[in-house]
C-alpha cells in the first residue's frame, strides 16, 4: 500500500464540481450511469443549501479531491441515537492503495462518535469483492439478521 499525505474534510462549495466527477464515476463503475441524473445544482442545493440532506466528506492528496464519502443520517430508530448512512465511498482509480478510503472512513466513523451515533451503515454491491474485503479490514461485517430491499416507484 503506497502512503500519501491524505487531508479529510467536509466539503464546500469550490468541491462540488470534483464531487460530481467523483459520483459520476462510481456511477460508471456500479452501472447505472445512464440514470445519473445529479447537477451541480442538486449538489449545493441538498448538501450545501439551509436545510443539507445530505454530507460529503472529500479526500484530498496534493491539492487534488480523489475520494468522497457522501452520508446522511437518520436521526433516531429504537434506541433514540442516531445512525450515520454512508450512500457513497468513492476513491479515484489513480488514487487506491493509498489509504484515502481509510482515511474517509475513519473521518466519518469520528463524525459518527461525535454525535452519538450507534452505528454507520452501508450497502455494497454483491459482486465487489474489493470492497467486501476492505470494509473487513476496517472490522466492518454483513448485517446478519437484515437483508436489503426495494420498492421501486414509476418509471
Amino acid at each position: 500500500m503506497r502512503k500519501a499525505a491524505v487531508t479529510v474534510r467536509p466539503f464546500e462549495r469550490r468541491d462540488v464540481g470534483a464531487v460530481l466527477v467523483l459520483m459520476r464515476a462510481l456511477a460508471v463503475f456500479e452501472g447505472y450511469d445512464d440514470k445519473f441524473r445529479i447537477t451541480e445544482a442538486d449538489i449545493v442545493d441538498h448538501g450545501l443549501g439551509p436545510s443539507p440532506r445530505f454530507g460529503v466528506f472529500v479526500a484530498d492528496v496534493g491539492g487534488a479531491t480523489v475520494g468522497i464519502a457522501v452520508h446522511y443520517l437518520i436521526p433516531w430508530t429504537y434506541d433514540l441515537r442516531p445512525v450515520v448512512v454512508l450512500k457513497e465511498l468513492y476513491v479515484a482509480e489513480a488514487a487506491r492503495g493509498m489509504s484515502v478510503g481509510h482515511a474517509l472512513v475513519k473521518r466519518l466513523r469520528d463524525h459518527a462518535a461525535g454525535i452519538g451515533a450507534s452505528a454507520i451503515k452501508w450497502t455494497v454491491l454483491q459482486s465487489n469483492m474489493p470492497a467486501k474485503a476492505f470494509y473487513r479490514s476496517l472490522d466492518g461485517r454483513a448485517d446478519e439478521i437484515w437483508e436489503f430491499w426495494q420498492l421501486p416507484i414509476g418509471p
